[in-house]
């Protein structure tokens, strides 16, 4: 489940914290424990950056049938 704070990141902001769980993961020197952590925090974060980009989907696919509807209107003129 996602905390209120996780639902306040911004895309941009999400994105860099998982770029940084992942790098260290990779990186690795971590016990068990902080990787599953790590692991957890950065599913979180892929959600919110997934909320997002679908959120942006959702709104150019609006902003496209809006626009095509106009163009069908002009055309019916």
């Amino acid at each position: 489940m996602t905390s209120k704070v996780d639902e306040a990141l911004g895309y941009e902001q999400a994105r860099d914290e998982l770029i940084e769980v992942v790098r260290r993961l990779e990186a690795g020197g971590t016990t068990l424990e902080e990787s599953l952590a790590l692991w957890e925090r950065g599913e979180e974060l892929a959600k919110v950056c997934r909320r997002w980009l679908d959120g942006a989907r959702a709104r150019l696919d609006a902003a496209l049938a809006e626009e095509a509807a106009e163009e069908e209107a002009e055309g019916e003129k």
